[in-house]
């Protein structure tokens, strides 16, 4: 055996570039097309109405609103009889808001920022359309929320499910103390 012998992988490269001569370096390829990126999805924001829906059930506790149940309060200072025409629609509504397909914390904050408004600007009494809560599987939360939100709030005097003809249970009719 001669140890002055190319290993074979050196004479087989050195025989490949004599048969091939001289190249030149192609210019870069363009990328492939890609598959296009999918929609982002509202994966985390659906789970998180999700908590924040079971959570709201969790306090509602044993006197929740169904969807036809008839939304009704008022202060001591309110008599009767303004809650009973309120019912009955004799105050005109100076302005609505819609909640209609918001979610929960969306509707809450809509609705503190929509009173604050309608009663800086002298506004009596507003209208609030919620829903009847049908879509909600079970437990309406907007109108539960709506609920919950009017009692806690000292600017609201009294409110009442709007008769039939202004939406019934999916409404309500706020009366605001003036400012």
């Amino acid at each position: 055996m001669s140890h002055d012998r190319k290993p074979p992988d050196e004479d087989d490269a050195a025989l490949f570039r004599s048969a091939i001569g001289p190249v030149r370096e192609l210019p870069p390829a363009d990328a492939p097309p890609q598959r296009p990126k999918p929609r982002p999805g509202t994966r985390m924001g659906d789970l998180d109405e999700a908590d924040a829906r079971d959570e709201f059930r969790r306090m509602l506790g044993p006197d929740t609103i169904e969807a036809g149940d008839t939304l009704r309060h008022r202060r001591d200072e309110v008599p009767v009889r303004v809650l009973k025409r309120l019912a009955q629609g004799q105050y005109a509504a100076q302005d609505e808001l819609d909640l209609h397909h918001a979610t929960a914390a969306g509707a809450e904050a809509l609705l503190r920022s929509f009173l604050l408004d309608a009663r800086d600007r002298g506004a009596h009494c507003v209208r609030v359309i919620h829903g009847k809560g049908l879509g909600s599987g079970g437990v309406p939360v907007l109108k539960n929320l709506v609920d919950r939100l009017l009692r806690q709030r000292s600017d609201v005097l009294a409110f009442h499910s709007a008769p039939a003809s202004q939406g019934g249970t999916g409404a309500v009719l706020v009366l605001l103390r003036p400012r």
